[in-house]
């Protein structure tokens, strides 16, 4: 390690490559970088381009020990900081709520650009998780009823606490799709990320996600399809006529999962992929 003689400060690149030498978790060099900058980032206010102009800084390596045993355990970074940005926002995180991806931004985009240029729609997010949809929602479209369900408390306990500190006006409720008819009708929109990695899909997943995230809101157990066949359930009388469902699906299911709307309910059915060229969402219309 570099120490400035003078003021007895650290060489900031310094400490960034040595704290990446010590990064011995499943991540590939490039992941674990990534997630030094971010630590260093929010616990030392060391941003990359103060690294790479190897700014000095009093932090040291012997600071981030129980952080570095963490990282090493797989836990995600956005677990250890309590936060994950989505939409250019920061959103509180911890263990009882999927970490927000930027699949589910495309997803919130799509919709977005799906609803009409006026006020007073109609929103409902189901299995909200952290919120980072129905707030994203809220605060991009703007004079809307926002609603957001969730079958864990814990993680509608996290979504209010988002919402509240990004002053977003989300009406937050418990409910089970799988079991129990929605309270709400007249919508312009149903959106979801919901449950859709199978069983058979775990051995081939990251320890980071399969040991740390909560699997209530990552795996469709017996059928990878069943989520959505309860939101066509409940879209085809809670939408308005016109209405759209826009919903983050699993990209091996694409096909699949859009026939299930090809009925006389729903047209101009479609697929989208991500940015990475996978099948991700799918948008249906009910009819007018």
């Amino acid at each position: 390690m570099y120490y400035c003689k003078d003021c007895g400060m650290t060489n900031s690149k310094t400490l960034f490559r040595a704290l990446v030498s010590q990064v011995t978790s499943s991540v590939d060099r490039a992941e674990a970088e990534a997630i030094i900058y971010r630590l260093l980032e929010s616990n030392a206010s060391l941003y990359r381009k103060d690294i790479l102009m190897e700014a000095e800084t009093e932090a040291t390596v012997g600071q981030f020990r129980d952080i570095l045993k963490r990282i090493n355990d797989d836990e995600p970074i956005q677990y250890i900081l309590n936060e994950e940005e989505f939409f250019g926002r920061k959103f509180y995180v911890d263990t009882s709520v999927l970490i927000p991806r930027p699949e589910t931004e495309e997803l919130v985009r799509a919709c977005i650009e799906l609803l009409p240029k006026h006020r007073g729609l109609r929103i409902l997010d189901i299995g909200t998780g952290s919120g980072c949809i129905p707030i994203t929602m809220s605060l991009e479209v703007g004079a809307s009823e926002v609603y957001a369900s969730d079958i864990s408390e814990e993680a509608l306990k996290v979504a209010y606490q988002n919402a509240m500190t990004l002053q977003a006006e989300v009406h937050f409720f418990k409910h089970d799709i799988l079991s129990t008819a929605l309270p709400l009708s007249d919508l312009d929109l149903i959106v979801s990320n919901p449950p859709y990695i199978s069983i058979q899909e775990k051995r081939g997943m990251l320890p980071n996600v399969l040991a740390h995230e909560p699997h209530l809101a990552l795996f469709a157990e017996d059928d990878v399809l069943i989520f959505y066949k309860a939101i066509i359930r409940e879209a085809k009388s809670k939408l308005k006529p016109g209405g759209y469902v826009g919903v983050e699906i699993n990209e091996h299911y694409g096909m699949e999962t859009a026939a299930l709307f090809t009925d006389d309910f729903f047209q101009e059915v479609r697929i989208i992929k991500d940015i990475n060229q996978n099948d991700r969402i799918v948008i249906a219309r009910k009819n007018s």
